[in-house]
């Protein structure tokens, strides 16, 4: 596997990103190893506030929810996935893959020893976070999902999934317009068809605009130049994007994708889940919108918990209610 690694000096002076890094090694899964990148701040002895980022952020993300988890006295823990912000970044599309993040992660979370968590996923934070917890359960003490998913495709035919096939491998190129149209605006009758829009872009714009992308979802706020930039940081050239471009097509949207397995079996555990489940959703994000349905119906740790529907923030709220949903995190870990 060959393993890009971005440099140190891409990261000095970030603004609003004071934090010190921290490495685990784990291994590759071909016989070697990869660095993994994460943040740890707050109290050695504090309850452990687990943040997990997705795609295409960074643990950058988090960095307006740390100061006031910590001083809220808990320990935060924020680590960058394989292909993202300071961790190792595989070079070529065929290394990345749902099962392989949850590996890494999980071999990650291990060797670190980390018990007690309340996990806070967040798009493919969530994806995988929650695929640990499935794979783990006794390290974790509740959970905080937040514009994410456990996805596992319903009342996809295989005509529907055919045409999706055929529109990922044959048709032009998406333009930006036509991408953001799609996501803004998802079918509701067909919505693997609206994302595959997104997972054909990403994959085909090989130098995709990280930084623009995130600050054009952002609502309550407007990034500034310096923290547009901060977002292309972990990326000197296009070869460090494979992760983000990858990824989004590892999002299991047919049935025959090879993550919808393992995630069935992961939905059987949190259909007996009896530890604190909250759910923390925007109410302006097209991507997840109606995420938490299933949340809430189906997780025995759901009920009676105080759910929250934070206004504004859309799909990264960390960016726009990053403080809020910090409060509501802080206040969800106290309660239960």
């Amino acid at each position: 596997m060959k393993v890009l690694r971005t440099p140190d000096d891409r990261f000095e002076s970030l603004p609003g990103y004071p934090f010190a890094p921290c490495y685990t090694e784990v291994p590759d899964g071909e016989g070697g190893s990869l660095r993994i990148h994460h943040v740890d701040e707050g109290p050695r002895d504090g309850q452990i506030v687990l943040c997990m980022h997705g795609q295409p952020t960074w643990s950058y993300l988090y960095r307006h929810m740390i100061p006031p988890l910590v001083e809220a006295g808990l320990r935060v823990v924020a680590p960058d996935l394989v292909g993202f912000g300071r961790s190792d970044k595989p070079a070529a599309r065929e290394d990345y893959s749902y099962q392989a993040q949850v590996d890494w992660l999980g071999s990650w979370l291990r060797a670190n020893d980390l018990g007690g968590v309340t996990l806070v996923g967040q798009d493919w934070g969530g994806l995988i976070g929650l695929r640990m917890v499935a794979d783990d359960p006794d390290r974790f003490a509740r959970v905080v999902v937040a514009n994410t998913a456990l996805p596992v495709p319903v009342g996809v035919t295989e005509e529907r999934a055919a045409a999706v096939r055929a529109f990922r491998e044959q048709a032009p190129t998406p333009s930006m317009a036509d991408m953001m149209k799609a996501l803004s605006s998802p079918d509701p009758e067909r919505p693997e068809r609206s994302f595959a829009y997104w997972q054909k872009w990403t994959w085909e714009t090989e130098d995709f605009p990280i930084g623009m992308m995130i600050a054009g979802m952002v609502d309550g706020r407007s990034l500034s130049p310096g923290e547009t930039a901060a977002y292309d940081a972990p990326f000197p050239d296009p070869s460090y994007k494979m992760g983000p471009r990858a990824m989004p097509s590892q999002v299991p949207t047919l049935p025959d994708d090879p993550s919808v397995e393992p995630n069935r079996r992961a939905w059987e555990l949190f259909s007996k889940w009896e530890k604190p489940l909250l759910c923390a959703f925007s109410d302006n994000d097209p991507v997840t919108r109606g995420a938490d349905e299933p949340f809430r119906e189906r997780v025995p740790g759901a009920r009676g918990q105080p759910h929250t529907t934070i206004r504004g923030g859309s799909h990264f709220l960390q960016e726009g209610r990053g403080e809020q949903l910090a409060r509501v995190v802080a206040d969800f870990v106290r309660a239960s």
